[in-house]
């Protein structure tokens, strides 16, 4: 019975620890990435403001080509939603929405993820024109995780994770745009 008494002080300090340490972990994180592609600010903000090109250059609506995908409104006008419905975990479910536009410029997305967890993102992306036929687009990710499972962002490398993605797509889109 001592034993067990033990175990269990430790077990309440472990997680009281965990739970304080949690207190002092910040709970929002931030990712962006960019490419310079070879083609007018006008050509290449016509293309990604289309909600369902992202279908030909994200690397998430790659990696299982038969997902269930739904359409809400007019893509590429505020308040369009894709939604997706996937049985590979890492897909899973949800949908994004077209949340603002400002022509030319940028788009606002937010993200609401419903499975394998529950989540509420956003994400962007920017064009810049560098010249009359080379323009910088920057995709960004940023999200929260709430107290207390911010305490997993000490374990979780977002930059790491969601960098390599968002990086793999503007150049799947370099290819595309440069191809036109």
């Amino acid at each position: 019975m001592k034993i067990l008494k033990i175990v269990l002080i430790v077990i309440v300090a472990i997680i009281g620890l965990a739970l304080i340490t949690a207190l002092f972990v910040k709970k929002e994180y931030a990712v962006e990435r960019e490419v310079v592609i070879n083609k007018s600010k006008e050509e290449v903000f016509n293309y990604i403001k289309y909600l369902k090109n992202q279908d030909n250059f994200s690397v998430w609506a790659n990696i299982d080509t038969s997902m269930k995908k739904e359409y809400k409104g007019t893509d590429a006008t505020v308040g369009f939603v894709s939604s997706w419905e996937s049985t590979n975990k890492n897909v899973g479910k949800g949908e994004q929405e077209i949340k603002a536009i400002k022509e030319g410029e940028r788009i606002d997305y937010e993200l609401r993820f419903i499975e394998p967890f529950e989540a509420t993102d956003n994400a962007y992306m920017v064009t810049e024109k560098v010249d009359e036929n080379q323009t910088k687009v920057k995709w960004g990710f940023n999200g929260k995780m709430n107290y207390p499972m911010n305490l997993m962002l000490l374990f979780m490398d977002m930059e790491a994770m969601l960098g390599k993605d968002l990086q793999q797509g503007l150049e799947n889109l370099k290819v595309i745009l440069e191809k036109k």
